[in-house]
């Protein structure tokens, strides 16, 4: 994994970034991790080709799925809105997590908070307790620090961060 410049950021967009790389590196079975604002925004990415497709998706009309890696926040953002509006139909109170387990992967999404999501892409193998333990351990340490402030500062990083690309493939 290619971790993002992290160059200029506040100490808490810095300790953010190392826990979601702390969190790829260490637990097995994950592929791709992404934190998504509550309306549905990519703030955060382990893979930085993620963080590029999902500008680019922003700015540019796609005729259909580009895979789920690249769609992960996407993802997450639907599958958040739609566990969320069941919680409120049935009356159960407020989500805590899904897990969807299918033949070639698993995908978690986590409440991390004021509707901020954690999602995980992970792999075929990968063992679902262990993984969600550790999801659980991310939201615990990066909840009460992912105030709106650092999600603007973090946006404003991606695009920084696009601005750059984009200016770099023009020269």
């Amino acid at each position: 994994m290619t971790a993002p410049s992290t160059f200029g950021l506040s100490s808490e967009a810095r300790n953010l970034h190392w826990l979601l790389n702390n969190l790829v590196e260490e637990v097995p079975g994950i592929r791709s991790v992404a934190v998504v604002s509550s309306d549905g925004l990519l703030l955060l990415s382990s893979d930085p080709d993620q963080n590029d497709e999902a500008r680019q998706a922003r700015e540019t009309p796609r005729t259909g799925p580009r895979g789920s890696s690249a769609d992960l926040a996407t993802i997450v953002s639907g599958i958040g809105s739609l566990t969320v509006g069941a919680a409120k139909l049935m009356e159960f109170g407020a989500v805590k997590h899904t897990m969807v387990a299918m033949e070639e992967g698993s995908l978690f999404v986590m409440s991390i908070s004021d509707g901020s999501l954690l999602g995980v892409h992970g792999s075929p193998d990968c063992d679902m307790s262990v993984v969600a333990y550790h999801l659980a351990l991310f939201v615990g340490r990066a909840g009460h620090v992912l105030t709106p402030e650092l999600r603007d500062e973090l946006r404003r990083s991606l695009e920084t961060e696009a601005g750059e690309t984009r200016q770099g493939a023009a020269q």
